[in-house]
């Protein structure tokens, strides 16, 4: 009775190093011990200073958003005259001066190439 329940302790014992085994092998090869033991390397380090900034506000350039923006909204305008070219839709969007008068344009061209079939996003 003795040695059948020793028997039992000692293939119970092996499967789990052979299981404890198998865990490690597996985080070698995948990197995550490697990864593991650097998280804690930097845990006892302390905290990482946070990362710098792509550049500081002071080095944008005053009106650099605006021109961005103005930038592609001349390009959209451009998008939507082709459009109404290739669709025969009327519009005066390159006449109209910038403003609140060239958004209505913008808006009323739109809803004509909507109207016309285009899906417009």
């Amino acid at each position: 009775m003795t040695s059948a329940l020793l028997q039992l302790a000692g293939i119970t014992a092996m499967l789990v190093g052979a299981f404890a085994a198998l865990g490690l092998l597996f985080r070698v090869f995948s990197g995550q011990l490697m990864l593991d033991i650097r998280a804690r390397r930097r845990a006892r380090e302390g905290d990482v200073p946070p990362p710098a900034a792509p550049r500081p506000v002071e080095a944008v350039p005053a009106g650099a958003p605006q021109v961005r923006r103005l930038g592609l909204q001349a390009a959209y305008d451009d998008v939507l005259a082709e459009a109404a070219a290739l669709l025969a839709v009327p519009h005066a969007l390159g006449t109209v001066r910038p403003g609140f008068a060239r958004d209505v344009e913008r808006l009323r061209l739109q809803t004509a190439l909507s109207d016309a079939g285009l899906v417009v996003r």
